[in-house]
């Protein structure tokens, strides 16, 4: 019975820890790719500092859009390009790669919708966006909590009490 248990625990944390690798890739490697959710027409910005600071070119490619250049941003070590979503995209996701010397190279992915999305643009405040990745794991996290916990109460419940 203590086996058991262990190997659900063990697999329920193995499972979050799963799930929450995706999420977290793209940022961990340095990728910043805005607007996460983009319509066909619009404009995507994709910059990094993951290049290092003495490189100054980097070349991206999405599946959709095809290839673009990144060039120096703003800040030193930082490279920036831009791509327009085209106008036949299909909606889902869209995965861009960005290739930088010496052999460096980072994925991370866009959704494509049919339907501009997010705040209207007014002045005097920021606006808040949701990041959909992280609440959909922690609705994960929740629903395998009260899984485990309904577990446990039956098992004690069928045990008469006994722990």
């Amino acid at each position: 019975m203590h086996t058991a248990r262990v190997v659900h625990g063990s697999a329920l944390a193995l499972g979050a820890l799963a799930l929450s690798v995706p999420t977290a890739s793209a940022e961990e490697a340095g990728l910043r790719i805005s607007p996460e959710r983009a319509a066909p027409g619009s404009t995507v910005t994709v910059s990094t500092t993951a290049c290092g600071p003495d490189v100054t070119y980097g070349k991206g490619s999405t599946e959709a859009g095809g290839t673009f250049h990144l060039f120096e941003g703003a800040n030193k070590g930082e490279l920036a390009g831009t791509f327009e979503v085209p106008a036949d995209a299909r909606a889902g996701s869209d995965t861009i790669t960005v290739k930088c010397p010496p052999r460096i190279k980072m994925t991370g992915t866009y959704a494509v919708t049919r339907h501009p999305s997010g705040a209207v643009a007014a002045g005097g405040g920021g606006t808040a966006q949701a990041d959909t990745g992280r609440t959909a794991l922690g609705g994960v996290l929740i629903a395998g909590a009260a899984a485990g916990g309904a577990m446990k109460l039956r098992r004690r419940m069928r045990a008469g009490g006994r722990s």
